[in-house]
């Protein structure tokens, strides 16, 4: 009887262990970081003057919406003066106004031919630290663009 119920016990205790699943190595080796020296001049620019003109308009409350050759359709019809109006609220109730972006760094994915650009955004307040990224597509448009709150690393 003790015999069956130990195996009982390991066989159950082996069904609880914990299985490890497989990553797709193609999706890892896909995206790599690039210099951003290497990066065509106007793809960069592309990315900066639209992040930085997204950014700008909660400060001026202005908003020029993109045009078709700056951005795909998915981001112009997300890219609302309306929700744009919400998110700054929240952004500047908590951050401030927009100062400033600097290039944290670029990174290319090379299934989609896509570039990923990774801002740090500076604020009047300094609480709270926020990224931007934005992906430019093959066709030089932008495909994605988000801001998130960073939590801060503790050592």
């Amino acid at each position: 009887m003790k015999k069956i119920l130990l195996i009982i016990v390991l066989i159950f205790l082996y069904s609880c262990k914990t299985k490890k699943t497989a990553t797709s190595s193609v999706a890892e080796k896909s995206v790599v970081v690039v210099n951003p020296k290497e990066v065509d001049v106007l793809i960069k620019n592309r990315a900066y003057d639209l992040g930085t003109r997204l950014l700008e308009s909660c400060n001026t409350s202005r908003f020029k919406v993109f045009s078709s050759e700056e951005a795909t359709e998915i981001v112009r019809q997300n890219a609302t003066p309306e929700r744009l109006s919400e998110t700054c609220k929240k952004i500047i109730f908590r951050n401030g106004r927009f100062i400033s972006l600097q290039l944290i760094d670029v990174k290319h994915d090379e299934i989609n031919e896509a570039y990923i650009f990774r801002y740090n955004i500076t604020y009047e307040k300094k609480y709270f630290k926020r990224e931007l990224t934005v992906i430019i597509d093959s066709e030089n448009k932008v495909s994605a663009i988000s801001t998130k709150e960073v939590k801060p690393k503790f050592m």
